[in-house]
């Protein structure tokens, strides 16, 4: 029997994210759960791609837009579960028996937040995603495991630059469920333009999206 689970990750400008985000993934090898990684790459100048290969990845490339990029990578997969991850985050120890237990079901799961390195700050962050998780809307940071037969249901990601994992949650509303696992995030971002202030633009820039601005519109001021 094949392993179930591709794993599908976008990049771009990753090298010094990707090889962490990989090496978390093998004691999902060893398990036997992972049948293949696909890199959906978005025009990396430097050695992603490098990296990816190293790894025994199989690279897809195209126009750098993450809902574009997800999209292409979820259409090259084989396996009956996608795994779709953020090359800045690495499943935490332990994921493995979690993920096995989610495989009995036919439900899309995300997985806990938590910052590497984020202190008091990133705890009171990753308590709030986790909480509005709950409530049907993961974030592609937390990591995403869902049958393909369920992703291709809803009709899968978006091709657009922003919002392509809320566009895929709020599509996915009443099948998604927690995994009692870790997905450990970089806190970049935060630690660049502040917690709060990250914070506080994520949440503008969903409420934006939920009231009708276009992804387009939106990515030209912010980044998630």
């Amino acid at each position: 029997m094949r392993a179930p689970i591709s794993v599908v990750i976008p990049t771009l400008n990753a090298e010094t994210q990707l090889g962490p985000c990989l090496a978390a993934l093998v004691p999902g090898l060893e398990a036997g759960l992972i049948r293949e990684l696909i890199i959906s790459d978005g025009g990396s100048t430097d050695a992603t791609v490098d990296v990816a290969k190293a790894w025994g990845a199989e690279v897809v490339t195209g126009s750098a837009s993450r809902g574009g990029q997800l999209a292409r990578g979820c259409a090259a997969a084989q396996g009956a579960w996608l795994l779709v991850l953020h090359a800045d985050t690495r499943l935490g120890d332990g994921w493995v028996g979690p993920v096995i237990l989610h495989l009995d079901t036919r439900r899309a799961g995300w997985f806990r937040l938590a910052f590497a390195g984020g202190g008091v700050a990133g705890r009171i962050v990753a308590g709030w995603a986790n909480l509005r998780s709950r409530f049907g809307l993961p974030y592609g940071d937390q990591g995403l495991l869902l049958p393909r037969a369920l992703y291709a249901d809803v009709g899968g990601y978006p091709d657009q630059p922003l919002m392509e994992d809320v566009a895929l949650a709020r599509a996915l509303k009443g099948k998604l469920t927690s995994i009692d696992a870790v997905a450990e995030s970089s806190p970049a971002r935060f630690h660049a333009e502040g917690w709060v202030r990250r914070g506080m633009r994520n949440l503008w820039t969903v409420t934006r999206y939920v009231l009708g601005a276009s992804p387009e519109k939106l990515a030209q001021g912010s980044r998630r």
